[in-house]
């Protein structure tokens, strides 16, 4: 059999994982979903800002290439940045935080995938990267050296699975509280990160126009509160980026009594100070436990509202 052809091309790759992820999903599996959603919202448009490809996306982890080092770099400046002022909005023990790991090296092309060792040293360095950091090879930071205005720290070289040689790796010395607008590449950011476990969708406005429809129907869906939206939603989008999340609002509300249900529901909408959120229990709870109360506070919103 003739083997299949194989394009080969020097690439930067950045390798981002989630750190602590199956700690945040054995706490709560839904809201840990709504936040790696918001994040990878953020994630994506950066990444594409920067003139990134992403060619792997597995649970928790992104895998990009760039045709340029500086692009790359900036780009992980930028995440980090912008991540580390949407957790700041979330409880300590809800934030996630990424570590994010850079090589430039030759990869392999082969239906629109990449692999390769420059692909699994990005991989091994994130996972020696400090929380919210980047690390980054020899050859980057030598690339880099005069390009941008960040110190590194010799982190030493480290045997890495699969990779026969060691690898000198270097820490970026980042200030991630800063505004990721001072990045060298100004990058558009994302909105940021207010309530993971309510609408998603909103924080994932600054997605590609191909995706705001979707964007548009998984926020209707918050309002209606319905297993059956949910269902179409799954038929219509079975490779959305909400699949996830609506798959565990599912198992979550099939397994819950009803009444438990509507508590759940008027819990989220009573101190949403939104006329729909409220319109919506009343919809679908005419004699609920808490319907009086939803009729008083629609009528002060509406006052309020003129």
């Amino acid at each position: 059999m003739k083997a299949p052809h194989l394009e080969r091309k020097l690439a930067a790759i950045l390798a981002a994982d989630v750190e602590g992820y199956s700690r945040l999903m054995h706490s709560d599996e839904e809201r840990t979903l709504a936040t790696l959603t918001a994040h990878r919202a953020i994630v994506d448009t950066l990444i594409a800002a920067a003139n990134g490809l992403i060619f792997s996306t597995a649970g928790d982890s992104v895998l990009a290439e760039f045709s340029s080092v500086v692009d790359a770099f900036n780009c992980a400046v930028a995440i980090q940045q912008a991540l580390w002022h949407a957790n700041q909005k979330l409880p300590e023990d809800q934030r996630m935080n990424l570590r994010i790991g850079i090589n430039v090296g030759d990869v392999l092309i082969k239906n629109g995938d990449v692999f390769g060792d420059g692909v699994n040293i990005a991989a091994r360095l994130e996972s020696l990267a400090d929380v919210g950091g980047i690390c980054v090879t020899r050859a980057v930071r030598d690339h880099l050296r005069d390009r941008v205005n960040t110190a590194f720290e010799d982190f030493g070289e480290h045997t890495v699975k699969n990779i026969s040689r060691p690898v000198h790796v270097f820490k970026a010395l980042i200030d991630v509280g800063a505004n990721a607008e001072s990045a060298l590449v100004k990058l558009p950011v994302a909105p940021p990160i207010s309530e993971p476990a309510g609408s998603p969708a909103h924080l994932a406005t600054a997605g590609p126009e191909s995706n705001r429809v979707e964007l548009a129907f998984w926020q209707s869906l918050q309002t209606k509160d319905d297993l059956g939206e949910y269902r179409i939603y799954l038929e219509r989008y079975p490779d959305g980026q909400f699949v996830d999340l609506a798959k565990a609002r599912l198992r979550s509300r099939e397994t819950v009594p009803e009444p438990q249900v509507e508590v759940s529901f008027w819990e989220s909408v009573r101190d949403s100070n939104s006329e729909e959120m409220v319109q919506a229990y009343i919809d679908r709870y005419p004699n609920g436990e808490f319907v009086s109360l939803a009729n008083l506070i629609l009528t002060d919103l509406r006052s309020r509202s003129g």
